[in-house]
């Protein structure tokens, strides 16, 4: 009871604490799609620059951090039996400051949102409203195995991606801008259910009805490679079928590497899960890449 009294009522003693539990590493997926969005514009580049930074900083940082804070904060209950060591298990964010440190990057994601215009406002405000649904009770969407990695998805590739093309072009994006970025999205969901597998122990025991829980590994993860290998062949047809022959052929030889890597990844998917993160789907956001710059260089019409 002492020792569990006095984690909760300490100041935050080391601020790298902060950093840990805002998740770096988890924002480049955001930033990226940002990325895309800006890219399949069309729009000038160095005209934009200082908009592209903030908006990629708000992508990535801010709302990306926040949804980090907020999920840690409700997911505390969880990480003590997943990840004791996270901060706020480990009682180096104590008491209410993982609450207050999301609430406040809340507040600041709509604040730098509304410089980026009505659209990147609008963004932004469902980005925001998403991450709360996504681990706030009593929505708290992660309990479902589909609308759980179905909102991250959208949020990590889809909404991003759109924002960074209406904010540069201050409207609502084209059709085949539009479409590419939504299927990128469906196409991450599976992603986010192998991101799933290293929760699979607190999952079962929480209550969270992950697909890995529901199905079991072996299953989910043939689930998983499904979901991200159907949307990207629509995109090679669709490219192909607007005249982007030559980015259609390089985002089908990404896919075929990602096959590859899954036959070895469904060999084993809980041990493997990790290293199919560092290999398929690096393939996979580089064909989102490649899809902006052939949205931009044959127009989206």
């Amino acid at each position: 009871m002492s020792v569990n009294y006095i984690k909760q009522n300490q100041s935050i003693s080391n601020p790298l604490a902060v950093l840990e539990l805002i998740k770096p590493i988890t924002w480049f997926p955001p930033m990226w799609a940002y990325a895309c969005g800006v890219i399949s514009s069309g729009m000038g580049i160095l005209p934009n620059l200082a908009l592209i930074i903030l908006g990629i900083a708000l992508a990535g940082p801010v709302v990306c951090g926040m949804s980090q804070a907020a999920n840690d904060w409700c997911d505390r209950h969880v990480d003590a039996i997943n990840q004791p060591d996270r901060p706020i298990p480990s009682g180096r964010i104590p008491g209410l400051w993982g609450l207050w440190i999301a609430i406040t990057m809340s507040l600041l994601a709509l604040v730098i949102g509304w410089q980026l215009g009505i659209w990147g406002f609008c963004a932004t405000l469902l980005g925001v409203a998403a991450a709360w649904a996504y681990s706030c009770e009593p929505i708290r969407l992660k309990r479902s195995g589909w609308w759980g990695p179905g909102i991250v998805a959208l949020c990590y590739e889809g909404l991003p991606w759109f924002t960074g093309a209406a904010v540069m072009s201050q409207t609502f994006p084209n059709f085949n801008i539009v479409v590419i970025a939504s299927l990128y999205a469906v196409g991450a969901h599976g992603i986010m259910t192998l991101n799933d597998f290293k929760a699979l122990e607190g999952d079962k025991q929480t209550g969270i009805n992950s697909l890995p829980v529901k199905f079991g590994p072996d299953k989910a993860a043939k689930i998983a490679c499904w979901v991200m290998t159907t949307p990207q062949l629509i995109v090679v047809m669709l490219m192909a079928s607007w005249g982007a022959i030559e980015y259609a052929i390089v985002v089908s030889c990404l896919v075929a590497g990602q096959f590859v890597a899954m036959r070895r990844l469904l060999k084993d998917p809980l041990k493997l899960a990790p290293w199919y993160n560092a290999t398929g789907v690096l393939m996979f956001v580089l064909g989102m890449m490649v899809c902006a710059f052939g949205l931009r260089n044959f127009g989206a019409l």
